[in-house]
């Protein structure tokens, strides 16, 4: 190739171009390989120096699979999420408890973790009842017709109506009335001869309730008629209304229901675990949907001994005067009732929001005294009656602790990140081993011993020379668990089988001169659940019921 060639393909635009792009490549090149260099030096001299202060490094995880734990910072080898630094909670405190939990200021404050020291109190339970105005059962009178005939006219012609005592209510036309008037007025001719005839048919009269002036006016006119007005025997207001005009009724017949509302009853339902706390002459206070703004007031006069069978409640009736007929039957009422503890006076009371409930658990968390970095421990403690926003407490904490009554949940979810002692995990290190030797819960477990006979196993020796063992076993329900544990403990040489719904990890101890970790394994199998190493046939697995299903 000549040099008027060489020179010419020299100077070609595209020669130039791509002269241009390879030195840019190769200078990218150096630049960000000397910036990664640059990066893992400081890491190393960031690691080393953290080493010779005697602070632990800075340990990467990944919010979305805790297990994970790497030294340097990158990519989630399970999801490729950033890695995020772990925060320790060490904080060259000596004074601070190992199993604490320890929040900067500014996690606390984000978290809007609140505290409140405890004290005694003598507790008094708010006990809220629902229930409705009702009728005084005992002011209620029914109207009756005394003769049997025909309604011939009302007075009364509807629900509601008020009517008042000695008002005609009905006219009844009656026969066997005008036959009783004619005897009267016979036997009033014959009184000289007869007089105890005269007065048997004057008390028959009576009975039809006839006054004593009516009677007399009949003696006196020797006029007869057959009808005869019913009065009303009390003052209130009709509730039912059982005829029309022209029926015909026997002696006897409720003609209308008659209720006086200066006095009603407040009804109320109360649970079954709330009558421990009511009795009977206590005041209580309750209010109306319709009439807000005012309050009544009343003292309980009946607590029903028996519960309904479909509500699991008992009626309560509290008697309460109406003198301005502003209660009216059917009213909705709200009640609330301060029912003093007296067998629980002096007892520590705590706030509800303070207490997370786990299973038969129920803890909190208590800031531990003298620390300059805000450091909490975790206290099981056990409850006594609810006291609505409150609960008191029988044992696990004292008089002056100061307990976390907001953020408590923040603070657990930091506890089961770090593998110490929350709700999930009652001891700390009990947390079940996972991916590269951590815990499945996001912490490094308490201590590794070297696996044997299955190499994926974390076996340790027990005191009473047996093992634990830790393999995972699929399965989905308590079905599952109950096969599982069955089918292990069906093995001879084992000692006890634990299998976990969540975390799939079968906790075994076995006397490991009589069976092997694979030889359980088997069994399990042939029960129909897959291991780690055996799986199990596809005709035992079909044949599990389908809530045990756990192959996709």
């Amino acid at each position: 190739m000549n040099k008027n060639k060489i020179k010419e393909i020299g100077n070609h635009p595209y020669f130039r171009y791509g002269l241009i792009l390879l030195a840019g490549l190769i200078l990218g090149w150096l630049i960000f390989s000397g910036n990664n260099r640059n990066h893992s030096s400081q890491h190393a001299a960031t690691q080393e120096e953290a080493h010779n202060h005697g602070t632990e490094p800075t340990i990467w995880t990944c919010s979305m699979h805790p297990q994970i734990r790497m030294e340097e910072p990158g990519d989630c080898p399970i999801c490729g999420m950033d890695l995020i630094p772990l925060h320790t909670t060490g904080s060259g405190d000596a004074s601070i408890d190992p199993d604490a939990i320890q929040l900067s200021a500014e996690a606390a404050a984000l978290a809007n973790v609140q505290t409140t020291v405890v004290s005694r109190q003598n507790p008094v339970k708010e006990v809220r009842l629902y229930g409705t105005i009702q009728v005084d059962e005992r002011l209620t009178q029914s109207q009756t017709a005394h003769v049997s005939g025909r309604i011939e006219k009302l007075y009364v012609s509807f629900t509601g109506e008020s009517v008042h005592r000695g008002q005609p209510i009905a006219t009844i036309y009656s026969p066997e009335l005008l036959n009783a008037q004619q005897e009267l007025i016979e036997a009033v001719k014959m009184k000289d001869l007869q007089p105890a005839l005269l007065q048997a048919v004057r008390e028959k009269l009576h009975l039809w309730k006839l006054t004593d002036e009516q009677i007399a006016r009949i003696e006196q006119s020797g006029k007869v008629s057959p009808l005869i007005d019913v009065v009303a025997t009390t003052s209130g207001i009709v509730i039912s209304k059982n005829v029309n005009q022209g029926d015909y009724v026997n002696t006897g017949t409720v003609l209308f229901d008659v209720a006086n509302l200066s006095q009603v009853w407040a009804i109320f339902d109360a649970y079954e675990s709330d009558l421990p706390f009511l009795k009977v002459g206590d005041r209580l206070k309750y209010t109306l949907q319709s009439l807000p703004g005012k309050t009544f007031s009343g003292k309980i006069s009946f607590i029903n001994p028996i519960l309904d069978p479909s509500t699991r409640t008992a009626k309560v009736r509290v008697e309460t005067t109406n003198p301005d007929m502003e209660l009216k039957p059917e009213m909705y009422a709200n009640a609330l009732i301060n029912a003093p503890l007296k067998q629980y006076n002096n007892e520590v009371v705590i706030p509800r929001s303070a207490i997370l409930w786990t299973g038969k658990r129920s803890i909190v968390y208590v800031k531990q005294p003298d620390t300059e970095t805000p450091a909490f421990l975790l206290r099981e403690i056990e409850l006594g009656p609810s006291l609505g926003d409150a609960y008191v407490v029988l044992s696990g904490i004292s008089e002056g602790d100061e307990i976390v009554t907001n953020g408590a949940f923040t603070i657990d979810a930091s506890a089961q990140l770090a593998g110490k002692r929350s709700m999930m995990n009652d001891e700390a290190g009990r947390a079940v081993t996972g991916h590269e030797g951590h815990s499945m819960n996001g912490t490094a477990p308490a201590s590794t011993a070297p696996a044997t006979e299955h190499g994926s196993h974390n076996m340790q020796t027990t005191a009473s020379d047996g093992k634990h063992v830790m393999l995972t076993v699929q399965g989905l329900c308590e079905m599952c668990k109950d096969r599982i544990e069955k089918a292990a403990k069906s093995v001879s040489g084992v000692t006890s089988a634990s299998w976990d719904v969540k975390t799939k990890q079968l906790h075994l101890n076995f006397d490991p001169s009589k069976t092997t970790v694979d030889a359980v394994a088997k069994v399990i199998a042939k029960a129909g659940h897959d291991t780690d190493k055996f799986k199990a046939d596809q005709a035992t697995y079909d044949a599990l019921p389908a809530c045990c299903k756990y192959r996709d």
